[in-house]
Formats: C-alpha cells, sequence, structure tokens
C-alpha cells in the first residue's frame, strides 16, 4: 500500500489520519506529515506518525498527497513541490475552488489528481465528502483515496463540473445548521428555558429529523406535512419563515457560496 503524506496539520488533515489510524487502514509510521506549525507537528509525533522536514521531503517519501493548506497557499506550495513531482504520485486537493487542471498546472505534471470537498464534522467520524477523481487514476489507487474519507463518513463521488456548487450542500453547509441552531436556543433562552436543556433537545431533533430524512422512505415534503397539523402550531411557524422569503434566502446564500468558489478559482 502507498504510503500517504500530508502537507498541512490543521483540522481536516488531523481527522483523515485519525481515521486512517483509529480503523487500522494506516499504520502510524506509514503516514508522512509536514506543518510550518512545530506544535501541529508535534502532535503528529504524538500519534506516532512521521514528521518530516518540508513539504517536498511528503511527496518524495510518499505515494498519495493530500494538499491540506488553504486556497491561497496553493501557487506557492505547488511551485515548492514542482521538482519532485511526477506521474507516479496521486495528490488529493481538499481547497475550495481549486480544481484538478489548477493542480497539474501548477505541478507541471499530468499527475492523478482527486479533488475532494469534505466537512468539519469529519472530526468526530461524521463527516460528508464529495470526491472528484482525473480520468488517470487507477480503480485501485482511487478506491484507496475513497476509504480515506468513508472512515470518517460518508463519501459521494460527483463530476468536477458540479464540485463548486457541491460545497454549498456539504462544505460550508454545516455553519447553516449551526445559525439555525443558535437561533433556535437563543429565542428558547430568551424565553428563560435552560440554554443546556434547549440545546440538547435541539441536537437530538436535528440527528431525529436527519434519520427521517434518510431512512423513512418519505420525501421532504411529505415529512414536513406529517409534521404539520391544519391550523397548528407547525403550519404558524411554517407561514412566518414563508414570509420571510426563508426557501429564497437559503436558496440565494447557496449561490452565493458557489459563486465564491468560482471567484477563488479565478484568482489562482
Amino acid at each position: 500500500m502507498k504510503k500517504i503524506g500530508f502537507i498541512g496539520a490543521g483540522n481536516m488533515a488531523t481527522a483523515i489520519i485519525n481515521g486512517l489510524i483509529s480503523n487500522k487502514a494506516s499504520k502510524p509510521e506509514d503516514i508522512n506529515v509536514f506543518d510550518l506549525d512545530e506544535n501541529k507537528l508535534e502532535l503528529m509525533q504524538n500519534k506516532g506518525v512521521n514528521t518530516l522536514g518540508s513539504s517536498a521531503d511528503v511527496v518524495k517519501n510518499s505515494g498519495i498527497i493530500v494538499l491540506a493548506v488553504k486556497p491561497q497557499n496553493y501557487s506557492e506550495i505547488l511551485a515548492d513541490l514542482k521538482p519532485c513531482a511526477d506521474d507516479s504520485k496521486i495528490f488529493v486537493s481538499i481547497a475550495a475552488g481549486i480544481s484538478i487542471d489548477y493542480v497539474r498546472r501548477g505541478l507541471s505534471c499530468d499527475c492523478p489528481v482527486v479533488r475532494v470537498m469534505p466537512n468539519t464534522p469529519l472530526l468526530l467520524g461524521k463527516g460528508a465528502s464529495a470526491l472528484c477523481p482525473s480520468d488517470n487514476i487507477s480503480d485501485r489507487d482511487f478506491d484507496t483515496v475513497k476509504k480515506m474519507f468513508s472512515l470518517s463518513g460518508t463519501v459521494e463521488v460527483i463530476s468536477e463540473e458540479h464540485m463548486n456548487q457541491i460545497i454549498s450542500v456539504n462544505g460550508s453547509s454545516p455553519a447553516y445548521v449551526y445559525l439555525l441552531a443558535k437561533v433556535m436556543a437563543d429565542y428558547a433562552e430568551s424565553c428563560g428555558i435552560e440554554y443546556d436543556k434547549v440545546m440538547n433537545l435541539i441536537c437530538a431533533t436535528l440527528i431525529g429529523s436527519a434519520e427521517m430524512l434518510k431512512n423513512s422512505g418519505d420525501s421532504p415534503d411529505k415529512l414536513i406535512e406529517k409534521v404539520s397539523s391544519k391550523g397548528g402550531t407547525t403550519i404558524a411557524a411554517l407561514d412566518k419563515l414563508r414570509d420571510y422569503k426563508f426557501e429564497e434566502a437559503v436558496t440565494e446564500a447557496m449561490k452565493a457560496c458557489t459563486n465564491r468558489a468560482e471567484e477563488l478559482g479565478k484568482a489562482f
């Protein structure tokens, strides 16, 4: 099995590495990491992971390289990696707006690339990741990359034309859920209800609602109908949400997310 390297040891890299180690998919000594932050490297050393002296060292000593850095750092990182990149190396990009073609051009190499949009619940093994492979990656290697992310949650493979759009669906969307939960909790607290108790009920409701969406066999419209009694409290709430154009607001927010991803892609 190819050694897996990580350039960057932030939250996403940590989540993936934890999934690999805890599920015994990789031994710690088969994982290479470099980060400019010595504290992050020390945390990796404590896991038994190999910490290397440069990003180039990670590429030289790994078969699969995860580029776990911010989009604005890609140009510099790819330039550093260009001398040691070749088509035997597989690069995994998890940055918003960065295309497969951009990675290849930056490396001056027709190497296999997998573009991934993960989300932060990977940290708890409950992530949702969208993957798009280049056309020159082997099934075996792509299966290895898919497994890296499926160990920490759900994965779906989509075409690259939709990778910027999918950010609004699973990449940025946890923030929408957190905002909804905050507004609900703040309202309840303003009514004199204990915040901790409210948040416990909200979290259980979100989990249960997700399970209903996934496993009940009913469409979202049908599930809404089942909660809504004529003249009841839910209808009153839904009517007010529609008065304030809730559905349009969410749609426009998702469009704004996609547009920003497109802008990021053009900027680098």
